[in-house]
């Protein structure tokens, strides 16, 4: 697509050469003015180019869905199969943070006041895992924008902040719409379910680790959610 000021630049070639070629006397508007015509032409047929695809972008920007029905972030983001949209067990099978307890959620996960946002591991930290993970499970796309480096076990139901056993590379967008957005919807689903006493800590733990598809179809509903949503008000 040709940018702003490029467009900006023919259209101005595209005036000065018709006002040349308007000034040019008769005896001066041989193959000279039969240049400057030329050039004007092929001046105003890029403007005119450019606004045809800039309408044509803007008319197909709704349309960008793949066949799995996932919206791509922008033209050349990666769909990845269902079979990648939950972890490999034996790479991430989980891992707890041992200062979480059912006794004590009203202290800790369960407070308000930014308790995860306190444990959370550092960005550098979860990049190099980020790109280490990315190797362990054979991905072919190796652009980090493509993943959440996502714990297993979400930090706001015990989940350990920083073992690389409950931190993998979730890709984002997945073919039914199974990717790491949807996740968030049921990490914060079991996160108020805990906090107001209608399941364990525990039965949250262990749903999420082992399936965290079916657990959202139970906790949250049957037809994935791929918008994005911030974390519940306890972070």
């Amino acid at each position: 697509m040709l940018p702003v000021c490029g467009k900006n630049v023919l259209a101005r070639i595209a005036f000065s050469c018709i006002v040349m070629a308007g000034a040019m006397t008769n005896a001066n508007a041989g193959l000279f003015g039969h240049i400057i015509e030329h050039a004007a032409a092929y001046a105003a047929a890029g403007v005119a180019a450019h606004e045809v695809e800039r309408h044509l972008d803007q008319r197909n920007q709704g349309d960008r869905t793949n066949a799995g029905g996932v919206a791509a972030e922008g033209r050349y983001a990666v769909v990845f199969p269902l079979s990648e949209a939950e972890p490999n067990p034996r790479l991430t099978p989980g891992a707890l943070n041992p200062a979480v307890t059912q006794a004590n959620i009203r202290e800790t996960i369960c407070r308000r006041g930014g308790y995860t946002k306190s444990i959370r591991p550092p960005e550098g930290y979860t990049e190099r895992l980020k790109r280490e993970g990315i190797r362990q499970y054979d991905y072919t796309d190796h652009r980090l924008r493509d993943y959440e480096e996502d714990h297993l076990i979400s930090l706001e139901i015990g989940g350990s902040p920083d073992s690389p056993r409950n931190l993998w590379p979730e890709p984002h967008h997945v073919i039914g719409g199974w990717g790491s957005y949807t996740k968030d919807k049921l990490e914060n689903r079991l996160h108020a379910l805990v906090c107001h006493g209608q399941i364990s800590l525990a039965t949250a733990q262990h749903d999420i680790a082992t399936h965290w598809i079916a657990a959202y179809k139970r906790y949250v509903g049957p037809q994935p959610d791929q918008t994005r949503s911030h974390h519940g008000g306890y972070q």
